[in-house]
């Protein structure tokens, strides 16, 4: 077969799951991505093999890895991929209701699930064919690059300096409470500073070594330092573990209250001025004027607003029951 011939036979769903595939280095891990089946990647795989008469992935200790062939291939069917999307952009206007979209979001563990649950109500109502997959940040994530590359559309953080090269607009602030059992020793009475450094406390395991958390920046402007006896590396852990034991977490009132109405705990105020966490949403320029990336913008951003600014109850001193279990209100 000429060369000419195997170019001809090569169609954007091939260059789709040949990027994957060297980008995942895994055939089920790409047929996730792409939202089709293992043997339907695998038949595009030998395909692709085919064409190009290299293997472009072998078998490695870690799973699969590159050919320098298949290597050499990724860049080039990043832009490929990239070309053909400014076209068909350009050609047809983007539409909510039909687009088959699949929308990249990264976000902390530490928001609440119940706002992510809204955001994908908006998208089922008015984008029902499209789909939102969720990330988690973590230590080994480049998040900046991933932006640059199109593997993600938006980032929603609150770190106190976020990368100046990308786009930024604000979506809530939420305050800083302290999340205890309901019968802890310090939820029936103001917690002063002393109290608070002294009580022992479960804290997030930092995002990347040697730094710490915004709660404990705070903490060392202020030259204080408070006692962590646990660590966790998810958020979504610690109030559970409250349960059991005299800890504190110090939390977003978000996911405190969220926690409070669900489990027997309490929500006090914060002894020390902690600033109030600022989220905000992040994007890179090359999906800054694309129609379908700024609508999805708009629609984490409305929904976030809305649902920060929904009434909350005031700072709770003493906890009282809601459906027979004990509630900070």
């Amino acid at each position: 077969m000429s060369h000419t011939a195997n170019w001809e036979s090569v169609d954007v769903h091939l260059l789709r799951v040949l990027h994957a595939l060297l980008v995942e280095c895994s055939v089920s891990k790409a047929a996730r991505r792409l939202n089709q089946s293992q043997p339907a990647v695998s038949t595009a795989l030998r395909r692709l093999r085919e064409l190009t008469g290299d293997p472009l992935l072998v078998r490695s200790k870690n799973g699969m890895t590159p050919t320098e062939r298949g290597a050499t291939l990724l860049e080039p069917v990043k832009l490929a991929l990239s070309n053909i999307e400014s076209i068909v952009v350009h050609q047809s206007r983007f539409d909510p209701a039909t687009t088959r979209r699949v929308f990249n979001i990264a976000t902390p563990d530490y928001l609440n699930a119940a706002l992510l649950g809204r955001i994908v109500a908006r998208m089922r109502r008015i984008a029902p064919c499209s789909q939102v997959i969720f990330h988690s940040l973590g230590p080994d994530q480049d998040f900046t690059t991933a932006l640059e590359d199109g593997d993600l559309d938006v980032v929603i953080g609150n770190w106190p300096q976020p990368p100046e090269q990308l786009r930024i607009s604000p979506l809530f602030d939420d305050e800083v409470v302290c999340l205890m059992r309901a019968d802890h020793p310090l939820s029936t009475r103001p917690m002063t500073i002393k109290h608070y450094l002294d009580a022992e406390h479960v804290a997030p395991t930092p995002y990347s070594v040697g730094r710490r958390g915004v709660i404990d920046m705070h903490l060392a402007r202020e030259r204080l330092k408070r006692n962590i006896v646990a660590w966790v590396p998810y958020f979504n852990l610690a109030p559970y573990m409250l349960l059991e034991s005299d800890m504190i977490f110090t939390s977003p009132r978000m996911l405190a209250e969220h926690y409070a109405r669900l489990l027997p705990l309490a929500i006090t105020r914060s002894p020390i001025d902690f600033p109030p966490m600022n989220f905000y949403l992040l994007w890179h320029d090359r999906t800054h004027h694309a129609e379908e990336a700024r609508w999805f913008r708009e629609q984490i951003v409305s929904v976030s607003r809305a649902y920060a600014s929904k009434p909350t109850h005031a700072t709770p001193v003493m906890p009282v029951r809601l459906h027979g279990m004990p509630m900070a209100v």
